[in-house]
């Protein structure tokens, strides 16, 4: 797909804020996560929606949503077809966003409404996305903290955006912002890394943040793989996505290099010193593991370049609605 082709640079902007919320089994927590939402945003005077994307809950999310679509006029509903993710969710919440500036946060009442309007503040300050960082949070655990830390270190030291907090979903971005990039994977949480690569200016403000009061985390250390395969993939975009011959022209060029070194050695070991070389294991299987290796890792990315390409270029999502669900506001 054309940049310039990208529906979300079409649409006409006519709200001041979208909130774009993914939900997965979060039924108890909805409710006050709307009401507390409404209060804080009918303050600010700013004209806005609310969009919660169900994830393929499973637990009457689906119901609880429906029924508050019917309180709620600025709500809007997006159910999914089954469970995709939360990047294919936030990318559904963008798809459906009308605002100037698009809030993220997440649906189980751990991250705090009031914090939103500071959040706006900072961003009219000149920046394109503000993140949210969570100074004290309330979830530390050892599973969950260890993790984030380490995740919050190597992101920044890779990507070359040093702030606290990846893992933060409170997050204020420009809608035109939003409408640059296009998500896959895991990659919501490598948003201002990818911001960063589309020239975003970009800070970070702590935010409150509350003990989880309903169900349970759907966080874990099976999470840490996916975060490293996800990072290699913003490696490889941040510095060689228009230039990929400099990756593949160089293993390239080394593995010939060192195939024509060997090639000489044994000639030499042949020749001059008459030496066996066709019974020699540990070479074959040398040579056999490092040719493997270097086919895998071009395959996996010359595989996520054509799946790119073919998502873009046939505009197909990487999620399914099954329905949108809102009230007729001239009702």
């Amino acid at each position: 797909m054309k940049r310039n082709d990208n529906p979300m640079l079409k649409k006409i902007k006519y709200l001041d804020l979208s909130i774009v919320i993914p939900i997965f089994n979060e039924v108890e927590s909805i409710p006050y996560l709307i009401k507390n939402l409404t209060t804080v945003l009918n303050e600010s005077k700013m004209s806005y929606e609310i969009i919660c994307i169900d994830d393929g809950s499973s637990d009457g999310s689906v119901n609880v949503l429906r029924e508050l679509t019917e309180i709620y006029t600025e709500l809007k509903a997006v159910i999914l077809r089954r469970n995709y993710g939360q990047t294919p969710a936030m990318a559904a919440g963008f798809a459906q966003a009308q605002g100037k500036i698009i809030v993220t946060l997440d649906g189980d009442l751990q991250n705090d409404p009031a914090d939103i309007p500071l959040l706006i503040s900072k961003l009219e300050e000149g920046y394109d996305l503000v993140s949210g960082w969570r100074y004290r949070r309330q979830d530390d655990t050892l599973t969950r903290l260890l993790p984030s830390k380490i995740a919050n270190q190597l992101i920044g030291w890779v990507t070359g955006v040093r702030i606290h907090d990846y893992g933060c979903s409170l997050k204020a971005y420009r809608a035109e912002l939003i409408a640059d990039m296009n998500l896959y994977g895991e990659l919501h949480r490598f948003l201002p890394a990818l911001a960063y690569i589309e020239g975003a200016k970009i800070t970070e403000l702590p935010v409150q943040h509350h003990a989880r009061l309903y169900g349970k985390s759907k966080y874990g250390l099976s999470r840490t793989f996916r975060v490293l395969m996800d990072l290699l993939t913003i490696v490889f975009m941040k510095k060689f996505l228009t230039k990929p011959m400099y990756v593949f022209g160089g293993v390239g060029l080394g593995g010939i290099s060192l195939g024509l070194a060997l090639g000489i050695y044994l000639t030499i070991v042949k020749l001059f010193f008459g030496q066996n070389i066709g019974q020699r294991p540990l070479l074959i299987l040398a040579v056999l593991l490092f040719l493997t290796g270097v086919q895998l890792f071009s395959l996996g990315i010359l595989a996520e370049i054509v799946m790119r390409t073919y998502h873009e270029s046939q505009q197909r999502p990487i999620y399914r609605v099954r329905e949108v669900i809102e009230r007729n506001k001239h009702e």
